[in-house]
């Protein structure tokens, strides 16, 4: 899946609820519905939208699904994200080194020869 599906579900605050659920580990929908405002049926249908998105995948667990995060799908997302981060960090990099020649400067103006 793409990292453009995965922000697209993660775009409803309750669909996001339901993935943070997992981060702790795999649980079932009864068990995320119980911590949920919404319904059981509504927790299937988000986590429907997360499977589809590749976010999200199941496993059976006798007669329920057990849901967890998918590193696949998180992978794609991530490496989306990285790249601005990659950014950010060389600009602060740069700015860092520009603040420290001002800094430098400075300090060799305010002595006498």
């Amino acid at each position: 899946m793409t990292y453009e599906s995965a922000l697209a579900a993660l775009a409803d605050p309750t669909r996001r609820r339901v993935f943070e659920q997992l981060k702790s580990g795999p649980k079932s929908v009864g068990v995320i519905a119980g911590r949920m405002p919404v319904s059981r049926p509504a927790v299937s249908q988000h986590l429907k939208v997360l499977k589809d998105s590749g976010l999200v995948a199941h496993r059976p667990e006798g007669a329920r699904r057990v849901y967890y995060i998918d590193p696949n799908g998180l992978g794609a997302l991530r490496r989306w994200l990285d790249q601005f981060w990659d950014q950010a960090l060389v600009a602060f990099q740069a700015e860092v080194e520009r603040e420290g020649s001002k800094r430098e400067g400075k300090k060799g103006e305010g002595r006498k020869a």
